[in-house]
């Protein structure tokens, strides 16, 4: 196959080779083997990635493409960045797992350095995502419990319409799309739903068994659904008077994507409890944290929580490294400058497909008309061009590339999707 590259190369563009392939693997090949063997849960696009570096991967047969994905947001320092590479190679010869039965010298500084990036007094770190919104689902409850004097079974929750917080049975049981909840219950009780974006509504909501609410400041997997401005304003408002707890979801918006380094900075707000997860990891290793104050956090004892990878140390020492990365290289000051500059440009073409363009820094989608016969097909083409991204909620192109991107990648980028979006039939 021919290697797909920008019309005018330049040093910054030329990852070189990136990693050993396969060997004596097909694309294809591999491609079948995950059908006949994996479990039909996902529907990938037709590609295999061998390798990767900053914002590049290749398939086995040496084809490159940008990654406009950042996996969700996990990469927000790029593939294998060369920093957090060094700390996990460093660790990985010293001491990778222990559990929690014992202490580590990577535990302690890193709750220490992540408590200090976000201003809170204390941090339950475990794995996935869907962990620390369970870990903050838990807390929240025990507090509602130990501090609000609810009796047992009574701790509600309240969340919004349209939210992904993970895919657990508790996590899905207030999911408001029904694939997600299909055939998987019977469900957790205890949670209520409300429209996203609406102070009023939230406000009407809350009772005496109410203990938090749940919430992500931006819908990414329901279409990168921004809300009105003044919102969280409100939301901190309401909360305090009600004397529950807000608890932000950042996994995917947190660590720079939005342009700032925590997405509720953009309203001047705190949260009582803040999630975060993907990008900690620095594209490595999955490391998860749940934040709060010592009033909060301290409802935890031993033995009611925890995880036997959870705060391990090479994760750890992976997590230093990626929050080394995010400050020193400004990355949420790059994400905010150039996601600025490339939404504007995105926004001059002139497509019949396009419904509406929005986003926060380096997070933006693009919704298509119905008519337009659904996002994935574009993103195909797209990644015939050489570019990768995904669709989300059918009719809904998400752009998230890591942050470590250039300008002129990203004028790479936005060629392709003008043409993908100006001459599709």
């Amino acid at each position: 196959m021919t290697e797909t590259k920008p019309e005018t190369e330049s040093p910054g563009l030329r990852p070189g080779r990136i990693g050993k392939e396969e060997p004596g693997r097909s694309s294809q090949g591999l491609i079948d083997l995950a059908e006949k063997y994996g479990a039909r849960n996902y529907h990938p696009l037709p590609l295999v990635i061998s390798s990767a570096k900053g914002v590049w991967v290749r398939n086995p047969e040496g084809k490159r493409y940008m990654d406009m994905l950042s996996s969700y947001s996990a990469l927000n320092q790029g593939h294998r960045h060369p920093v957090i590479m060094k700390a996990l190679a460093a660790q990985a010869k010293r001491v990778t797992l222990t559990s929690r039965a014992f202490h580590t010298d990577q535990i302690g500084p890193f709750l220490k350095e992540v408590c200090e990036l976000t201003g809170f007094d204390m941090a339950l770190a475990m794995n996935s995502g869907a962990e620390a919104v369970e870990t903050a689902v838990k807390m929240a409850r025990k507090w509602g419990c130990m501090k609000r004097g609810l009796g047992p079974e009574k701790a509600e929750i309240i969340a919004c319409a349209n939210n992904f917080h993970g895919r657990t049975v508790t996590i899905v049981s207030f999911s408001s799309d029904e694939q997600y909840r299909r055939d998987f219950g019977p469900y957790t009780p205890g949670f209520k739903l409300i429209g996203f974006g609406d102070a009023e509504e939230l406000r009407a909501a809350i009772t005496p068994d109410t203990v938090a609410f749940l919430v992500e400041p931006i819908q990414c997997e329901a279409g990168i659904l921004i809300p009105p401005a003044g919102y969280f304003r409100q939301v901190r408002e309401i909360c305090a008077k009600a004397g529950i707890l807000l608890m932000l979801d950042e996994i995917q918006t947190g660590l720079g994507r939005t342009g700032r380094m925590f997405a509720f900075e953009h309203e001047g707000i705190r949260p009582d409890v803040l999630i975060l997860g993907k990008a900690l990891g620095g594209g490595v290793l999955p490391i998860s944290v749940t934040l709060a104050g010592a009033e909060v956090m301290g409802v935890f004892k031993p033995g009611d929580h925890g995880s036997t990878f959870g705060a391990n140390p090479l994760a750890c020492a992976v997590a230093r490294a990626a929050m080394k990365v995010l400050r020193d290289e400004k990355l949420d000051e790059r994400s905010r400058r150039l996601g600025e500059a490339f939404l504007a440009k995105l926004r001059t073409i002139k497509s019949p497909h396009v419904k509406e363009m929005r986003g926060r820094g380096l997070i933006i989608g693009i919704e298509l008309n119905p008519e337009a016969g659904g996002a994935r097909r574009f993103c195909e083409r797209l990644m015939a061009l050489g570019m990768l991204c995904k669709e989300t909620h059918e009719h809904v192109i998400r752009l998230a590339p890591p942050l470590v991107i250039t300008e002129r990648e990203l004028d790479w980028a936005f060629k392709r999707i003008k043409k993908v979006l100006e001459m599709t039939k």
